[in-house]
């Protein structure tokens, strides 16, 4: 009984030695917005006005491109990009058009290196593909090269990856993928450029192929652009077997809904 009583003081005055240490953090950074920085609640938070701005992907869009609808076709009826021009992935989900607040976001966390944004839009991630992350055996993400990695000393697409990965309790299998080739940044190159640039560039390390085949898959990028990246890892992934892959990305660049 007494060490009953003992155990549960001690659980008690941890509980409240957090409770003040949170206190003080708090009065120390409060809470402000992810993006404008002015006071809100709760850390890793975006204010009324700045959420307000970020145009959301919600349904209609197209089953497999993710493309918004501007009107609602019906039941399982997909984009005429996703009919003329097939991806080799399965299906891409986003959470916001590459636009304003949602693209200052990934600019922040990726030139920035404000890795504390990554829990936040992470969690915004797996509300967009809780269907598809709940069906699959693993999280993998766009590895960048060995360069690369140096130069910036993160990837951006790694640490979306891994808290995804942590707040839906499925497994990061961060080193299936590698970038073999030290390809050029994708940024001002045309779509045909882009899809040239990093043919060829990733693969599956030998000794790793079980992690990949058979398996459900989602592969995390940060932006979706014209494609191009998600499609030559997809590419290896699908060589080494993989059943299914889902692409999920922060943000992707539209024209227009159609």
């Amino acid at each position: 009984m007494w060490a009953h009583l003992v155990q549960k003081s001690a659980s008690v005055s941890r509980h409240h030695a957090g409770s003040a240490l949170r206190g003080l953090f708090h009065l120390i950074y409060p809470p402000a917005c992810a993006h404008c920085h002015v006071r809100v609640a709760s850390h890793h938070a975006l204010c009324a006005q700045c959420w307000g701005d970020m145009r959301l992907i919600d349904k209609p869009y197209c089953p497999v491109l993710g493309l918004p609808f501007a009107h609602d076709p019906g039941e399982g009826m997909v984009s005429p990009q996703a009919i003329a021009h097939p991806p080799v992935f399965d299906r891409l989900r986003s959470v916001a058009l590459h636009e304003g607040v949602a693209r200052h976001l990934v600019h922040d966390l990726k030139y920035r290196d404000r890795v504390d944004l990554a829990p936040m839009m992470a969690g915004w991630m797996l509300r967009a593909a809780s269907v598809e992350i709940a069906a699959c055996d693993a999280i993998v993400c766009v590895p960048l090269h060995r360069m690369r990695i140096f130069r910036r000393m993160f990837n951006q697409s790694a640490e979306l990856a891994r808290h995804v990965a942590r707040q839906s309790g499925k497994p990061f299998f961060a080193e299936v993928l590698l970038r073999r080739k030290r390809t050029q940044q994708q940024v001002g190159l045309t779509a045909n450029q882009r899809s040239l640039n990093v043919r060829g560039a990733f693969g599956v390390p030998a000794g790793l192929e079980d992690l990949v085949f058979g398996k459900r898959l989602v592969l995390v990028d940060d932006v979706y652009t014209t494609g191009a990246t998600v499609s030559a890892a997809t590419t290896a992934l699908k060589k080494a077997g993989a059943q299914d892959v889902t692409v999920l990305t922060f943000a992707r660049a539209l024209a227009g809904p159609i």
